[in-house]
């Protein structure tokens, strides 16, 4: 049976993905630091509680799995919501630590065994944040768009040993996370939730938010051999981002 490992996988768009490659026969396990969540995940899969900027503990939880035929590199945090002058470092460091060195973490201590069995997919979760700047979130699009340019290295490295590595830049997402980002824009902008939830909808050309599901879909593609020939890419699942908030 294929195997999969998911960071940050025991809710939100980490949860869709396990859920998916579970319907498509992948053996899941998933990492978290959200013990509760990983309690509720379903029995068969293999749960471990465990912080992506902890090279020990990542270490710890690879190394026995053997060669993984994909790697969704999922783990990340909305970090704060300041004007560039108004972020505090240490709160720029944990976004960026959490966003880029715990998928560079995650992919340096699966890759050997990628390479040895001379197979595997990595999918790194970027965001649209790393394709557009985005007002108030400096820490956030400066990590996102740092995952793109992990992920063409990978590529190059990886091609030659018959890996692949490609990158999801999910839009807006209905759930939890989003409610956050949107109440504390709300706050920063001095406008209310549905306002700045608009204004997020209004600039994509679907006009609205996608599903996490969305996302969890193209993974299992990516991590497939329909995409055996797809590596180095970078692809929007956004309904088609026009302008972060149009009104800007």
């Amino acid at each position: 049976m294929k195997q999969v490992l998911i960071t940050a996988g025991a809710s939100g768009i980490g949860r869709a993905m396990g859920e998916a490659f579970e319907a498509a026969g992948y053996a899941v396990a998933v990492t978290d630091v959200d013990a509760a969540a990983l309690a509720a995940c379903p029995d068969s899969w293999a749960c471990y509680e465990a912080d992506v900027t902890d090279e020990a503990a990542m270490r710890e939880v690879i190394a026995p799995m053997g060669a993984l035929d994909v790697v969704c590199a999922n783990a990340g945090i909305a970090g704060p919501t300041n004007l560039v002058e108004e972020t505090d470092i240490t709160q720029w460091k944990n976004c960026v630590s959490v966003n880029l060195e715990g998928a560079f973490l995650t992919c340096k201590h699966a890759i050997p065994a990628m390479k040895n069995a001379g197979r595997g997919a990595i999918v790194l979760t970027s965001s649209t944040a790393g394709l557009y700047g985005y007002p108030n979130r400096a820490p956030y699009a400066a990590a996102k768009w740092g995952i793109i340019g992990f992920m063409k290295t990978l590529a190059m490295e990886l091609g030659p040993f018959g890996a692949r590595a490609n990158a999801i830049c999910p839009g807006a997402v209905e759930g939890e996370r989003m409610e956050g980002v949107l109440a504390r824009e709300a706050a920063a902008k001095g406008m209310t939730r549905d306002e700045v939830y608009n204004g997020y909808a209004q600039g994509t050309s679907m006009r609205r938010f996608v599903e996490a599901q969305d996302i969890a879909d193209m993974a299992v593609f990516l991590g497939s051999e329909a995409a055996r020939s797809v590596t180095g890419q970078v692809i929007a699942v956004d309904g088609h981002t026009e302008n972060p908030d149009p009104r800007l």
